[in-house]
């Protein structure tokens, strides 16, 4: 008799991940077994995810390891972080490591608590030298994301969510985004593994959790089951769509790029509107202007000097990236 399905799903799920992982590490021709990491907050999903990872990688011959981010946004949270690591070594995880981090304010506490776990996660794996991190986001985790996206209105890159694979040479691995949080936390129910349920997961001055426990179930209710599986579909083709666009934007600004910050705008002018604004926002994060600073508005104001031109003045960027017409040719430079 085989596994319960759900243990047997989340099972397979990362099986698929730590041959691919394997598979690159041959071809980097290193004979030590890679090392791979599940990031573990203690909750349902990375729970799973962590005795997923702990089951098949002694199999594949996977050093498998964990880390536990202790944010202190909570009182307690660095007993909660050693009772993790605890339940980790029980799994037989080596290595397994707490980090203590701080968070800042900057972009609001979601953003910030989100800033200060990687940053912690990229110093440990680099450290320990980990070939990859996994991540417990679950296709519930995909269809906030596309939602918080549609409402941002970023366009199609923001709507399409997490990808599988993240990170400085793929480092970050999500083998959950097919599987529903139900899965995961049905699997530790089955396998007897105690989690724990992050109060601030349930706290409604954060927007995720407002659109988890409001903003989906209405939608469920007004549009019928299979409203998540529907946002995990969009994700997906919105990242093939935006896969393309960003290459044909690549190959479209060696056309129109003269050079030192400066394009041609009859160039510009001629491509379509999906492809110029690409093709405007990687000049300006190539002059200085920080990526997670620049956002639609920004571009779409740096589009008008092309296709509604009055003889508007420069336009500031995030970065002190400024942006000006000189004739025929736009200017975007740092200064």
């Amino acid at each position: 008799m085989g596994p319960h399905p759900a243990v047997a799903a989340i099972r397979l799920a990362v099986r698929r991940v730590l041959h691919d992982v394997l598979n690159q590490h041959c071809t980097q021709g290193t004979a030590e077994p890679p090392l791979v990491l599940v990031a573990c907050s203690g909750g349902a999903d990375s729970t799973a995810l962590a005795s997923a990872l702990a089951f098949e990688a002694p199999k594949l011959g996977v050093r498998a390891g964990g880390v536990t981010i202790d944010h202190g946004l909570q009182a307690g949270s660095d007993v909660r972080a050693a009772e993790v690591v605890l339940r980790l070594r029980g799994l037989r995880l080596d290595p397994v490591e707490s980090v203590a981090v701080s968070v800042g304010k900057e972009g609001g506490p979601e953003a910030a608590a989100r800033d200060a776990r990687y940053a912690a996660l990229d110093a440990t794996a680099d450290r320990l030298g980990a070939a990859a991190v996994l991540l417990g986001h679950t296709r519930d985790d995909q269809a906030e994301t596309v939602l918080l996206g549609l409402a941002r209105g970023s366009g199609t890159r923001s709507l399409s969510g997490m990808a599988a694979t993240t990170g400085r040479h793929g480092r970050y691995r999500r083998p959950f985004l097919e599987l529903d949080r139900q899965t995961a936390r049905k699997a530790c129910l089955i396998q007897s593994l105690p989690v724990w349920d992050d109060p601030h997961n349930a706290d409604p001055s954060y927007t995720r959790s407002r659109l988890r426990h409001e903003g989906l179930p209405a939608l469920e209710k007004a549009l019928g089951k299979g409203v998540v599986e529907a946002l995990a579909r969009t994700a997906q083709l919105s990242r093939d769509d935006a896969d393309a666009l960003d290459s044909w934007a690549a190959d479209a600004e060696r056309t129109v790029l003269v050079g030192g910050g400066v394009l041609d705008v009859a160039g510009l002018f001629a491509l379509p509107a999906a492809v110029r604004r690409r093709v405007l926002r990687r000049a300006a994060i190539a002059a200085g202007s920080p990526a997670g600073s620049l956002f639609a508005r920004h571009i779409e104001e740096v589009d008008r000097l092309i296709t509604a031109w009055r003889g508007q003045g420069a336009i500031n960027l995030p970065g002190r990236v400024g942006v000006r017409r000189q004739g025929g040719r736009l200017v975007i430079r740092q200064g």
